[in-house]
Formats: C-alpha cells, sequence, structure tokens
C-alpha cells in the first residue's frame, strides 16, 4: 500500500496523472538519493512514453494503468521463474521493485469481490457451461477495470461454471 496509509493510488491522492506522479516521486527519489526506487520510477516512467508514442498521443489514466500493470505482470512472471530457480536474491529485488510499481495502481479487489462481480456476469450473460468461460470474461474485465488479474478472475469463473 502507498506510504500514506489512504488506500488509494499515488495518483489519486495528489490529483496529478500517473505520468507526473512518476516524474514528481522521481525527483524526490533523486533528492533523497534512493537509488533503487528512482531506477523503477524512472523504467516506469519510460514504459509509458513508449506507450505514448505507440499510441501516437498522450495516454488516458486507464492506458497508463495497463501499461503498468503490463510491468507488474513481467515482475511477477520473473518472481515465479527465480523462485523456481532458488535465486532468492532476485525475488527480493523483483517483489521490491513490483511494490513500488503497485503504489500507482488501483487497489484489487479480494477473491469475494471479484466472485461477485463474475457471478453477475455469469447471470447476465446466461452462461451455464464450460464452453461460455470466454463470454464472461471480457465483460467481467471491462467491470472488474484493473483491479483485479485476469488469471485470478479466469480461475474464479471456472470456479464459479464448473459449479
Amino acid at each position: 500500500m502507498p506510504a500514506g496509509g489512504s488506500g488509494l493510488p499515488v495518483r489519486y491522492r495528489h490529483g496529478m496523472s500517473i505520468a507526473e506522479q512518476l516524474d514528481t516521486d522521481a525527483k524526490q527519489a533523486l533528492r533523497d538519493g534512493d537509488k533503487a526506487r528512482l531506477a523503477v520510477l524512472r523504467r516506469a516512467r519510460a514504459t509509458l512514453q513508449n506507450a505514448e508514442i505507440d499510441a501516437r498521443g498522450a495516454l488516458s489514466e486507464d492506458e497508463a494503468v495497463k501499461a503498468l500493470q503490463g510491468l507488474v505482470k513481467r515482475h511477477r512472471e520473473s518472481i515465479e521463474q527465480f523462485t523456481a530457480g532458488g535465486r532468492n536474491d532476485l525475488v527480493e529485488k523483483e517483489t521490491a521493485e513490483m511494490a513500488v510499481l503497485e503504489e500507482y495502481l488501483p487497489a484489487q479487489l479480494d477473491d469475494a469481490a471479484i466472485q461477485a462481480v463474475v457471478a453477475d456476469v455469469i447471470a447476465a450473460e446466461g452462461v451455464t457451461d464450460m464452453k461460455g468461460l470466454g463470454k464472461i470474461m471480457k465483460p467481467a474485465m471491462a467491470r472488474l477495470a484493473g483491479q483485479a488479474d485476469g488469471g485470478r478472475v479466469r480461475e474464479i469463473a471456472q470456479k464459479l461454471l464448473a459449479g
């Protein structure tokens, strides 16, 4: 959770866009001499700039969130691989970097909240078996809007559809 303890992503606490907040926090990390945090913030900002280039214009906040979620996802995958390889030193580094990035993302919902949304979508779509899993994923992910990992949503949907 962010260092203010408010539970809100950094961008909501300060009224700035994610990009502006990354720039501001990178300057503060530079002043504080926090090299590890500064490196993560610079990589995040570079990711947003590359996404802006790809989009040929400024990113919406939702697009910026998706870009940062992509970075977090890569960190998760690296953590899994390093854990399997017994590289605890790299697991700690990746975990710390991921924690910095997560400060800029919406809070993740717990399984009960995800299950409620997925059950709602299943009922609305009239899906009764696993064949309809694809029909519920898109609307469920749209309703969860960055507040849940797609893999976790799929797992919960599969459990609900399996009975």
